[in-house]
């Protein structure tokens, strides 16, 4: 069964708009997991605009559940990566400018670097994800790397409208079942919400719901646990 999985990366978001203490990250993260979240997620930026150094080691001391750190594939974040041990790593496309990622790591041509990135990551036991567009020759370069999961870009899916979602969602699917194919295990996220995410509901083989705003947004409203209880129960209703 498909499985929630909660970026905390904007409670950290409010507390760095006043460079202050609270809300804390860890505390948003452990309420998740009571709530039914069966992982942690939090992005690690160059420019550290949400998430901390900190963040990431006091959640690693507490999250029971599975932690996944998304980073940039540069030589800093693999030293935090191997100091921290996170259960996996999610590498993602970084712009200083970006208000959010706004696409899918380019892996193409980058396949003997990113390989040689990820060995020492996989060699400690930490888990590997590579969050790619659903495109096919995306999908088996993550293969070649060596990628454990490949987390599907759903933010153009979630962005458009009429006839163009149902085009983005054919990619999506397609891309899940080529992930499949390729012995990969497949996480969706990005811009997926309480209504967008329905047109999953009867799609088999997604590992994994990766999302972070939609629940934040909801919990301003309605409280944490609320917020990701009932989209955790909403995922409990889908297809393996």
């Amino acid at each position: 069964m498909p499985v929630l999985a909660v970026n905390v990366d904007h409670i950290a978001t409010l507390r760095q708009a006043r460079r202050g203490i609270e809300p804390e990250p860890l505390a948003a993260a452990l309420a998740a997991e009571l709530a039914g979240a069966q992982g942690i997620i939090v992005h690690l930026r160059e420019d550290r605009r949400h998430i901390q150094d900190r963040d990431v080691r006091l959640l690693r001391a507490a999250v029971q559940t599975r932690l996944n750190l998304e980073m940039a594939a540069t030589a800093e974040m693999q030293a935090i990566a191997l100091d921290v041990k996170p259960d996996l790593v999610c590498l993602v496309p970084e712009k200083r400018e970006e208000l959010t990622t706004e696409g899918g790591l380019d892996c193409l041509g980058r396949e003997a670097y990113l390989a040689k990135f990820v060995a020492p990551l996989k060699a400690a036991g930490i888990g590997v994800s590579l969050f790619i567009d659903a495109k096919t020759a995306q999908i088996a370069a993550a293969r070649t790397i060596g990628a454990d999961f490949i987390e599907i870009h759903t933010g153009h899916y979630a962005n458009a409208r009429g006839a163009a979602q149902g085009e983005e969602l054919s990619r999506i699917l397609e891309g899940i079942r080529q992930g499949r194919e390729e012995g990969l295990k497949v996480n969706l996220g990005h811009g997926l919400n309480y209504v967008n995410i329905f047109a999953f509901k009867d799609v088999p083989g997604v590992s994994e719901y990766s999302i972070g705003h939609s629940i934040i947004s909801r919990a301003v409203l309605t409280g944490l646990s609320e917020a990701v209880s009932s989209l955790a129960a909403i995922i409990r209703t889908f297809a393996d």
